[in-house]
C-alpha cells in the first residue's frame, strides 16, 4: 500500500507501510467466557479499561510486513499449520512481566515451540524483503491485563499470586490477524485448521 513517496535529487521511491500481524490462539467460548470474566473483575477491581479492550488469545508470532507480501506469507502458514496436530492447552496460575502485564501461564509450551519452530521459514521471507524479524513465542501465555502504570501491576501482582485459576481447551485452528500499528484494533486475515 502505497502512503506517500520519499523524493531527493537522486532518486525517487515510494514509502511503504508495514502492518503488524498476529498469529493467535483463541480458546473455545466456555474458556473464553471464563477469561472474559477474569478481565472484567480486573477492570472492576483496578480500573483500568485495559483489561477487557482485548479477546483472550495466545500469541503464537507476530510480525511486521507489507501488505503485499500477505499472500504469499498465507500460503506458507496454510501448508506449515495443515501438518501440526491439534492440541491441548491448560492455563493455570497467574504470573507477570515487571512492571507492566499480568498473564496466565500456558503448561505445555512444546506445541507452541513446534509451530515457532516451522515458522522460522516464514521469519526467512519477511526478513527477505527488509521486515524486521519475527517475534515467534517461545514463551506462550494469556495476556489478562497489559500497558499497566506500575503501582497498578503491583497491586494487582500481590492479589493474583493469590488466585487460582486452571481451564483447558483444544487448539483446533489459528488465526491471522492484521492492524496497521500496536492501538488499531485487529482484522481477521485468515484462519488456519490444524489438523484432526
Amino acid at each position: 500500500m502505497e502512503t506517500g513517496s520519499v523524493t531527493n535529487r537522486l532518486f525517487s521511491t515510494p514509502v511503504q507501510q508495514l502492518h503488524e500481524y498476529l498469529l493467535v490462539a483463541h480458546p473455545d467460548a466456555a474458556v473464553q467466557e471464563k477469561l472474559v470474566e477474569e478481565k472484567r473483575w480486573f477492570t472492576t477491581q483496578y480500573k483500568e479499561t485495559v483489561a477487557v479492550k482485548t479477546r483472550p488469545h495466545i500469541t503464537v508470532a507476530n510480525f511486521l510486513a507489507k501488505e503485499e507480501m500477505e499472500s504469499t506469507i498465507i500460503r506458507w502458514m496454510h501448508r506449515i499449520i495443515s501438518n501440526q496436530n491439534r492440541f491441548t492447552v491448560t492455563l493455570d496460575r497467574f504470573s507477570g512481566f515487571k512492571p507492566h502485564t499480568i498473564y496466565l501461564r500456558v503448561q505445555n509450551h512444546v506445541p507452541f515451540q513446534q509451530l515457532a519452530k516451522e515458522l522460522k521459514v516464514v521469519d526467512q521471507y519477511v526478513r527477505g524483503y527488509g521486515c524486521p524479524e519475527m517475534h515467534l513465542s517461545n514463551h506462550p501465555h494469556l495476556t489478562i491485563a497489559r500497558r499497566l502504570p506500575e503501582t497498578v501491576y503491583h497491586r494487582a501482582e500481590a492479589d493474583y499470586a493469590q488466585k487460582k485459576f486452571q481451564a483447558s481447551f483444544e487448539v483446533s485452528e489459528l488465526v491471522l490477524l492484521r492492524r496497521e500499528h500496536a492501538f488499531d484494533s485487529c482484522k481477521q486475515v485468515n484462519v488456519f485448521g490444524l489438523r484432526p
